[in-house]
């Protein structure tokens, strides 16, 4: 495939029973197609739903609409979908997404205007959560883009964004060779991906700007702790070796246990998700050396429940404002009050 018939992006979308969801989000990229001046393929890997999703995307389909559709002919797990994604991505850049996200309007030609001007490995844009209306809930505020010849230095500007798969756009050409299939048995595939192609490529791109809206607490079924301590922490590990420093490693560490890991171990202090005493030990594990853990974290686990919910309010309260996501949880308090209220 030549440059000119080959994609400049493959948006990639991974689903399983979640037709509705998926609907929407098909419906918003095709709705911004028409602006576009390269050609982009649209794929659905869909890991054999249950529900109506197969009829929902042939609707499309009989629509002569851009889309490419997998239907795998048993549940393969999330991992091996994701993976499979990648895999089958025959564009330049691949965006894999989740089936609940939203890309915002107008997004789609601003990225397609970014990813054309320059050969990047990792393109990543930040992301806001919304609960009713994507739009009426979007943030607002200006851009500013960050361009980046030291990988690692990108890969901290990055931080706890590179756990959400919907804002990392992977550049398949510094990752020629790469089965995704070996990054499998983590949840956080796509974390593999981000990385191989930051260290390997001789720029990447950091978008200041909310361009994807997500579905807020519409994910589960896994620890969070095994998930996204241990399992993330041995990948990050592991490219110790592959060009990440040591310095990188600790400034990530200090980017979740501030700005990522408070409002996770406070809702499992509200909701009960997981033992508390098991995930407590893998952060301590992790994490025992840290000062951030014992500010930001530790007392979530170990003051008495309702002391517990103050303490971790506040820790990401300050987490936002030291991370530079204030602005989106203010949105996020004023939609919640203005449903309360009545507004």
């Amino acid at each position: 495939m030549n440059k000119h018939t080959r994609p400049l992006l493959t948006i990639a979308i991974p689903t399983w029973n979640r037709a509705d969801y998926l609907v929407k989000n098909i419906e918003q990229i095709i709705s911004q197609l028409g602006e576009l001046s390269y050609p982009i393929e649209i794929l659905v890997s869909d890991n054999y739903s249950s529900d109506d999703t197969k009829a929902r995307v042939e609707e499309f389909l009989n629509k002569g609409l851009p889309i490419r559709y997998i239907r795998n002919s048993e549940n393969i797990g999330p991992d091996l979908n994701i993976a499979q994604c990648f895999n089958q991505a025959a564009g330049q850049y691949v965006l894999i997404f989740g089936d609940d996200d939203l890309l915002i309007d107008g997004s789609l030609k601003h990225l397609e205007s970014l990813l054309a001007r320059k050969s990047y490995g990792v393109v990543s844009v930040r992301a806001y959560g919304y609960d009713f209306d994507f739009r009426a809930e979007y943030p607002g505020g200006s851009e500013k883009l960050y361009e980046f010849a030291n990988s690692n230095e990108f890969i901290v500007k990055v931080g706890k964004s590179s756990t959400l798969i919907s804002v990392n756009i992977i550049s398949k050409d510094y990752l020629q060779g790469i089965d995704a299939n070996d990054y499998c048995g983590t949840n956080l595939v796509h974390i593999d991906l981000i990385y191989s192609a930051a260290l390997k490529a001789p720029a990447n791109l950091y978008v200041d700007s909310y361009l994807v809206a997500y579905k807020r607490n519409n994910s589960g079924g896994y620890s969070f702790s095994d998930v996204f301590v241990d399992k993330f922490g041995a990948i990050v590990d592991k490219y110790l070796d592959s060009g990440l420093s040591v310095d990188t490693k600790h400034k990530l560490e200090s980017d979740m246990l501030i700005g990522y890991y408070p409002y996770y171990v406070l809702r499992l202090r509200l909701h009960g998700t997981e033992d508390l005493s098991i995930a407590y030990s893998r952060f301590n594990t992790r994490f025992s050396q840290h000062w951030a853990f014992y500010c930001f974290v530790a007392p979530i686990f170990k003051l008495p429940k309702g002391l517990a919910i103050t303490y971790g309010a506040i820790s990401v309260f300050i987490g936002r404002i030291l991370t530079g996501d204030l602005r989106r949880g203010c949105s996020f308090v004023w939609v919640r009050m203005g449903k309360i209220i009545g507004i």
